[in-house]
């Protein structure tokens, strides 16, 4: 199976501290990179992250996002540090002993800082909670990458099909090419009243066939589009192997147009080319 490179997955997660919403996305690049928009007090798991991004992946640039909202309500039990609200209550009654009205509200002193404390949430357990709605996401991500790769294969083997139509095409029509060439010839001379010996227009023939022979070329475009599809089968991260053989489409189709001198042979040529310049730009998303 084949992967698309380009990919959204969001997963949400509810839990009694809060809550948590992960979004992957990511789009076609040459390597893999990775960027991380988390939360302060998450930052420390971006080398997990990484790694995790890292055995999944081959390539791509993948944007990784992370928003954490805390239950206030979840606080843990709070504990009232009973020494230091009495010293602050004690320094106040002095202030006041000594004609000086303090007004202390008992809620003034309970915002003094230290005088309450609460429990500290149990961050490595959330952490784990985290880690585990990652990998969550992550799997969507790879399904939808999957998903679109299966699509990619589907688009690029249509046209594989429609270079092999166009090459069939073509041999076909060579043999007719060549004597309409012959005849083109003869005319000409005929046309200048000039009598040409059959031999020599034999040789001339014969020079001419060589030089608009295209079976090498059309021999090497069934060759490539039997490669390019015994690489969709193998799957995997083949995309630099298929943009490769785009390379070599590329070069073939070049060669045939440079010998086309007939219409209906340059029509093939130019389709070629179009196919090809299709298919290339599938594989710019194929893993």
């Amino acid at each position: 199976m084949i992967h698309s490179m380009t990919a959204f997955a969001r997963v949400e997660h509810k839990a009694q501290w809060g809550s948590a919403v992960w979004e992957i996305r990511s789009v076609n690049q040459r390597y893999l990179e990775s960027y991380f928009r988390l939360p302060e007090q998450f930052r420390g798991l971006e080398p997990v992250l990484r790694e995790r991004f890292r055995k999944a992946l081959q390539r791509g640039k993948v944007e990784c996002a992370l928003r954490f909202v805390a239950n206030d309500a979840a606080v843990g039990k709070v504990t009232l540090n009973e020494n230091l609200a009495r010293q602050l209550m004690e320094a106040a009654d002095w202030v006041q002993s000594h004609g000086q009205s303090t007004g202390v509200n008992p809620f003034d002193v309970l915002r003094w800082p230290g005088v309450i404390s609460a429990e500290e949430a149990d961050m490595d357990a959330i952490q784990s909670e985290m880690l585990q709605a990652f990998d969550t996401c992550l799997a969507e991500m790879l399904r939808a990458r999957a998903a679109e790769g299966e699509n990619l294969r589907s688009l690029i083997e249509q046209r594989l099909s429609a270079i092999e139509s166009e090459v069939s095409t073509i041999r076909e029509a060579m043999p007719a090419v060549l004597e309409w060439q012959r005849d083109r010839i003869n005319n000409k001379f005929a046309e200048a009243k000039i009598e040409l010996d059959a031999g020599r227009l034999e040789q001339e023939m014969i020079l001419l066939a060589q030089r608009l022979d295209v079976a090498e070329e059309l021999d090497r475009l069934d060759s490539h589009v039997s490669e390019t599809r015994k690489i969709l089968h193998k799957g995997g991260a083949c995309g630099r192997r298929l943009d490769f053989m785009m390379q070599e489409f590329n070069r073939e189709s070049n060669t045939l147009a440079s010998k086309s001198i007939n219409a209906e042979i340059t029509q093939s040529a130019v389709e070629l080319k179009v196919l090809i310049e299709q298919m290339r730009e599938q594989i710019q998303n194929i893993e």
